[in-house]
Protein backbone atom coordinates (compact mmCIF):
# COMPACT_ATOMS: atom_id res chain seq x y z
CA UNK A 1 0.00 0.00 0.00
CA UNK A 2 3.01 2.04 0.93
CA UNK A 3 4.09 2.46 -2.94
CA UNK A 4 0.97 2.98 -4.04
CA UNK A 5 0.38 6.08 -1.61
CA UNK A 6 4.23 7.27 -3.06
CA UNK A 7 3.10 6.71 -6.80
CA UNK A 8 -0.06 8.56 -6.29
CA UNK A 9 0.98 11.41 -3.56
CA UNK A 10 3.90 11.97 -6.43
CA UNK A 11 1.55 12.37 -9.22
CA UNK A 12 -0.49 14.42 -7.67
CA UNK A 13 1.95 16.91 -6.54
CA UNK A 14 3.09 16.82 -10.83
CA UNK A 15 -0.10 17.66 -11.63
CA UNK A 16 -0.98 19.98 -8.85
CA UNK A 17 2.06 22.35 -9.25
CA UNK A 18 2.68 22.40 -13.31
CA UNK A 19 1.15 24.88 -15.21
CA UNK A 20 1.21 24.85 -19.23
CA UNK A 21 0.53 21.42 -20.01
CA UNK A 22 2.70 18.77 -21.12
CA UNK A 23 5.98 20.07 -22.39
CA UNK A 24 5.92 22.46 -19.25
CA UNK A 25 5.41 18.96 -16.78
CA UNK A 26 8.57 17.31 -18.50
CA UNK A 27 11.40 18.49 -16.47
CA UNK A 28 9.56 18.11 -13.13
CA UNK A 29 7.94 14.73 -14.11
CA UNK A 30 12.12 13.57 -14.72
CA UNK A 31 13.04 14.91 -11.57
CA UNK A 32 10.41 13.11 -9.66
CA UNK A 33 10.09 9.64 -11.33
CA UNK A 34 14.31 9.35 -12.67
CA UNK A 35 16.31 11.60 -10.18
CA UNK A 36 14.35 11.26 -7.08
CA UNK A 37 12.28 7.82 -7.13
CA UNK A 38 14.47 5.91 -9.60
CA UNK A 39 11.49 4.26 -11.16
CA UNK A 40 13.26 4.30 -14.52
CA UNK A 41 16.51 5.31 -15.73
CA UNK A 42 17.30 8.56 -17.95
CA UNK A 43 17.21 6.43 -21.55
CA UNK A 44 13.96 4.82 -20.39
CA UNK A 45 12.09 8.58 -19.64
CA UNK A 46 13.71 9.38 -23.15
CA UNK A 47 12.19 6.58 -25.28
CA UNK A 48 8.82 6.86 -22.90
CA UNK A 49 8.78 10.43 -23.53
CA UNK A 50 8.53 9.65 -27.31
CA UNK A 51 5.85 7.18 -26.94
CA UNK A 52 3.57 9.54 -24.80
CA UNK A 53 3.65 11.96 -27.33
CA UNK A 54 2.68 9.44 -29.76
CA UNK A 55 -0.30 8.23 -28.34
CA UNK A 56 -3.53 9.88 -27.65
CA UNK A 57 -4.22 11.91 -24.80
CA UNK A 58 -2.53 14.03 -22.17
CA UNK A 59 1.18 13.78 -21.87
CA UNK A 60 1.84 13.70 -18.12
CA UNK A 61 -0.85 11.07 -18.11
CA UNK A 62 0.56 8.62 -20.57
CA UNK A 63 3.66 8.80 -18.80
CA UNK A 64 1.91 8.12 -15.28
CA UNK A 65 0.00 5.36 -16.67
CA UNK A 66 3.47 3.52 -18.30
CA UNK A 67 5.35 4.00 -14.96
CA UNK A 68 2.64 3.48 -12.54
CA UNK A 69 1.93 -0.26 -14.86
CA UNK A 70 5.93 -0.82 -13.96
CA UNK A 71 5.96 -0.26 -10.72
CA UNK A 72 2.72 -1.80 -10.06
CA UNK A 73 0.76 -3.32 -13.11
CA UNK A 74 -3.01 -2.26 -13.36
CA UNK A 75 -3.76 -0.97 -9.91
CA UNK A 76 -0.27 1.09 -10.17
CA UNK A 77 -1.43 2.44 -13.79
CA UNK A 78 -4.71 3.98 -12.34
CA UNK A 79 -3.07 4.86 -9.16
CA UNK A 80 -0.47 7.27 -11.01
CA UNK A 81 -2.81 7.90 -13.89
CA UNK A 82 -5.78 9.19 -11.21
CA UNK A 83 -3.26 10.97 -9.21
CA UNK A 84 -2.17 12.83 -12.08
CA UNK A 85 -5.45 13.95 -13.18
CA UNK A 86 -7.31 14.81 -9.67
CA UNK A 87 -5.91 18.08 -9.05
CA UNK A 88 -6.73 19.12 -12.14
CA UNK A 89 -10.15 18.20 -12.16
CA UNK A 90 -10.13 19.64 -8.73
CA UNK A 91 -9.01 22.83 -9.48
CA UNK A 92 -11.38 23.27 -12.78
CA UNK A 93 -14.16 22.61 -10.51
CA UNK A 94 -13.10 25.29 -8.27
CA UNK A 95 -12.97 28.02 -11.15
CA UNK A 96 -16.35 26.67 -12.26
CA UNK A 97 -17.90 26.95 -9.12
CA UNK A 98 -16.43 30.37 -8.26
CA UNK A 99 -14.72 31.88 -11.28
CA UNK A 100 -17.14 32.72 -13.98
CA UNK A 101 -15.43 34.38 -16.77
CA UNK A 102 -16.82 38.07 -16.37
CA UNK A 103 -14.90 37.51 -12.36
CA UNK A 104 -11.83 36.70 -14.27
CA UNK A 105 -12.01 39.80 -17.16
CA UNK A 106 -13.04 42.64 -14.43
CA UNK A 107 -10.87 41.25 -11.48
CA UNK A 108 -7.42 43.08 -12.03
CA UNK A 109 -5.43 40.58 -9.60
CA UNK A 110 -6.58 37.53 -10.94
CA UNK A 111 -5.55 38.82 -14.90
CA UNK A 112 -2.48 39.89 -13.18
CA UNK A 113 -1.62 36.23 -11.92
CA UNK A 114 -2.49 34.55 -15.27
CA UNK A 115 -0.07 37.33 -16.95
CA UNK A 116 2.80 36.21 -14.50
CA UNK A 117 2.20 32.71 -14.66
CA UNK A 118 2.96 32.88 -18.94
CA UNK A 119 6.76 33.90 -18.99
CA UNK A 120 7.05 31.07 -15.87
CA UNK A 121 5.30 28.53 -18.39
CA UNK A 122 7.80 29.36 -21.38
CA UNK A 123 10.42 28.84 -19.13
CA UNK A 124 9.17 25.46 -17.81
CA UNK A 125 8.73 24.38 -22.00
CA UNK A 126 12.51 25.97 -23.06
CA UNK A 127 14.39 23.64 -20.16
CA UNK A 128 13.34 20.20 -20.76
CA UNK A 129 13.97 20.61 -24.71
CA UNK A 130 17.25 21.75 -23.69
CA UNK A 131 17.64 18.83 -21.73
CA UNK A 132 15.85 16.38 -23.92
CA UNK A 133 18.17 17.32 -26.87
CA UNK A 134 21.24 16.79 -24.81
CA UNK A 135 19.99 13.59 -23.33
CA UNK A 136 19.29 12.07 -26.96
CA UNK A 137 22.64 13.63 -27.86
CA UNK A 138 22.06 16.03 -30.32
CA UNK A 139 24.54 17.14 -32.49
CA UNK A 140 25.31 20.26 -34.10
CA UNK A 141 25.25 18.52 -37.43
CA UNK A 142 21.28 17.25 -36.37
CA UNK A 143 20.43 20.43 -34.90
CA UNK A 144 18.63 21.73 -38.01
CA UNK A 145 16.37 19.15 -38.37
CA UNK A 146 13.67 19.89 -35.33
CA UNK A 147 13.73 24.06 -36.16
CA UNK A 148 12.99 22.85 -39.79
CA UNK A 149 10.28 20.79 -38.97
CA UNK A 150 9.01 23.36 -36.86
CA UNK A 151 9.48 25.91 -39.33
CA UNK A 152 7.44 23.71 -41.97
CA UNK A 153 4.80 23.25 -39.63
CA UNK A 154 4.31 26.90 -38.69
CA UNK A 155 4.23 27.77 -42.14
CA UNK A 156 1.02 25.32 -42.98
CA UNK A 157 1.55 24.20 -46.29
CA UNK A 158 -0.78 21.48 -46.24
CA UNK A 159 0.32 18.05 -45.72
CA UNK A 160 3.36 18.91 -45.49
CA UNK A 161 3.06 21.06 -42.30
CA UNK A 162 0.93 18.45 -40.66
CA UNK A 163 3.24 16.59 -38.04
CA UNK A 164 1.99 13.14 -38.40
CA UNK A 165 3.86 13.46 -41.72
CA UNK A 166 7.40 14.70 -39.89
CA UNK A 167 6.69 11.75 -37.40
CA UNK A 168 6.19 8.90 -40.05
CA UNK A 169 9.57 11.07 -41.84
CA UNK A 170 11.59 10.98 -38.57
CA UNK A 171 10.31 6.85 -38.17
CA UNK A 172 11.52 6.43 -41.43
CA UNK A 173 14.85 8.39 -41.07
CA UNK A 174 15.58 6.81 -38.29
CA UNK A 175 14.95 2.91 -39.70
CA UNK A 176 17.34 4.01 -43.02
CA UNK A 177 20.08 5.55 -40.45
CA UNK A 178 20.16 2.25 -38.91
CA UNK A 179 19.69 0.04 -41.92
CA UNK A 180 21.63 1.12 -44.42
CA UNK A 181 25.05 0.59 -42.61
CA UNK A 182 23.72 -2.49 -41.67
CA UNK A 183 22.87 -3.41 -45.54
CA UNK A 184 26.01 -1.70 -47.02
CA UNK A 185 28.50 -0.56 -44.69
CA UNK A 186 29.50 -4.75 -44.49
CA UNK A 187 30.06 -5.14 -48.33
CA UNK A 188 32.49 -1.88 -48.03
CA UNK A 189 34.49 -3.70 -45.01
CA UNK A 190 35.02 -6.79 -47.11
CA UNK A 191 36.20 -4.86 -49.90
Amino acid sequence: MGQYLTLFFTFFKIGAFTFGGGWAMISIIEREIVDKHHWIKKEEFLDLLAVAQSLPGILAVNIATAVGDKIGKTKGSVTAAAGTILPSFLIILAIAIFLTPDIIKNNRYISAIFMGIRPAVVALIIAPVITSAKAAKLKWKTVWIPFVVALMISLDLGLISNPIFFIVLGGLGGFLAWWWPQKYGKRHKKA
